[in-house]
Order: C-alpha cells, then structure tokens, then sequence
C-alpha cells in the first residue's frame, strides 16, 4: 500500500494530524493532494490548553509530521 492510497481510504474520516511544531489537528479529511496537503472540515487545532474551532482547513503537507 502506498501512503497516497492510505490517505484515499480515510477520506470523509476523521483523522488526527501532527505538526512538525508540534501542534495537533483533528478534522474530517475531505481532500489530499500528491505533496499531502490536506483540507479538514470541522477542525480543531490543540495548542497546549488552548482549542481553535475552524469550519474549513487546508494544512500544507511539509509540515506534516504524520497522520493518525
């Protein structure tokens, strides 16, 4: 399996994303690209205490440490 076709079996799932940074992001996938960039509906983003609500979300795919 390849991580494109990985990715492809989680759309319209929620998934768990962490950020070189270190940030977390939970979302549903609706899109992927070949370089990984990722758009998540109903995100929220945890930084320490502190969660963002955001409707729609597209993160860059190099800054992606991996997808859960």
């Amino acid at each position: 399996m390849k991580p494109l076709d990985a990715l492809n079996e989680l759309l319209e799932n929620q998934i768990m994303v962490k950020l070189k940074n270190g940030i977390e992001i939970q979302g549903k996938l609706k899109a992927f690209d070949i370089h990984i960039n990722l758009v998540l509906e109903d995100a929220e983003i945890k930084e320490g205490e502190v969660t963002k609500k955001f409707p729609r979300l597209f993160v860059r795919g190099d800054m992606i440490l991996f997808v859960a």
